[in-house]
């Protein structure tokens, strides 16, 4: 029996909830009797069915005696649904193949544990690399208490994200504009600045494809936004939080509130902005597990200069613009060797536009 093929039909099932079960992984299952698959199944949203429930729960025979494959150690504790290991003893599996333990401290090996004190035969870490890769946003928020940030931005091919006087819509392509929205609805949040709110007027919402939209952030210091900008509105349906270092008691801060947008204060970094690294631990309390800042130039560069951003996804146009704003500005870096380095995972073309996806390397 090849248990990587098997495994390897789990993972293409659990990504198929890609921007629906955060703060909760994407998980796939499949069952396996007498070489047969009889019943599989994936995490379809945050607070339904687990995956390995959905797979019994399909599953065209009787599962015991069975073997299961699951890209992630199965949950013994119970939160919005009852813990899986529980009910994969009662169903008498006889054998589960795991990708990868759970990063969870409520679980965190406690899983496999159970399972092997019951009888039952648990073979771990099978495409290991594969199955956490599916989930690094998850596996990210669990161990280190912060969520994964995406920096994305779209530039010219001489490195400029506007003209000299600002204007910057719309330098990549169609195709690439809906590969921006297929990223805001794979994140928990879209963060910008009030330069962009400002320059742009942006609704920051999902809307070239199917998907939920992200909670909008707005970093205002000074509280510029009013209730005319397009982040402003229907936010019974998409909310708006607003980051400040103002007070509850500033005019502009009660009439933002008033108006329903979600404000909250933030300590000022050393350059009177506000303090991103806290901005991010607030919003990982708030169990926000990912983060796609969109810009401006001056929030981008602070993710990078301060180690806050784990993934940059650039879209790069067939453009020269020559004179403009670029899209980094300065890292204060002076030597060669401390550039910040970067993996490249992917890069594709989109439209007349080329996409590098890479990872940040800390």
């Amino acid at each position: 029996m090849n248990d990587e093929v098997f495994m390897k039909l789990a993972l293409k099932l659990a990504a198929k909830g890609r921007g629906y079960t955060s703060p909760n992984p994407m998980v796939g299952a499949v069952i396996v009797k007498k070489g047969r698959i009889i019943g599989q199944g994936w995490h379809r949203c945050c607070g339904e069915n687990h995956a390995e429930v959905n797979a019994i729960q399909s599953a065209m025979e009787n599962v015991s005696g069975s073997t299961m494959y699951v890209t992630l150690e199965p949950c013994c504790h119970s939160g919005k649904t009852p813990p899986c290991t529980d009910l994969i003893i009662r169903k008498k599996i006889k054998r589960v193949v795991i990708g990868t333990a759970d990063s969870n401290p409520l679980v965190s090996c406690k899983g496999i544990n159970r399972m092997q004190a019951a009888g039952i035969e648990v073979k771990a870490d099978v495409l290991q690399d594969e199955c956490r890769n599916l989930n690094e946003v998850f596996f990210h928020f669990m161990e280190t208490g912060l969520p994964f940030v995406t920096v994305k931005y779209a530039q010219t091919l001489d490195g400029r994200i506007a003209t000299a006087t600002g204007q910057s819509q719309w330098i990549s392509s169609p195709a690439s504009l809906k590969f921006a929205h297929q990223l805001r609805a794979e994140h928990d949040a879209i963060l910008v600045g009030i330069g962009t709110v400002l320059k742009d007027n942006p609704t920051l919402t999902v809307r070239m494809v199917r998907g939920r939209n992200p909670l909008r952030i707005v970093v205002d210091n000074c509280l510029a936004v009013t209730t005319e900008f397009n982040v402003m509105q229907d936010l019974s349906r998409t909310p708006t939080l607003i980051a400040t270092t103002k007070s509850a008691s500033d005019p502009a801060f009660r009439a933002l509130a008033k108006a329903g947008a979600e404000m909250i204060r933030v300590r000022s970094d050393e350059n009177n902005h506000v303090n991103l690294k806290q901005l991010l631990q607030l919003l990982a309390a708030r169990n926000i597990s990912s983060v796609l800042i969109e810009g401006g130039a001056q929030i981008i560069t602070s993710a990078l200069k301060e180690n806050l951003a784990n993934r940059l996804v650039t879209v790069i146009a067939p453009k020269i613009l020559g004179k403009g704003i670029e899209a980094v500005g300065d890292l204060n870096i002076r030597n060669l060797e401390k550039a910040k380095k970067l993996s490249v995972k992917s890069v594709a073309k989109k439209g007349t536009d080329v996409i590098m996806d890479c990872r940040v390397i800390p």
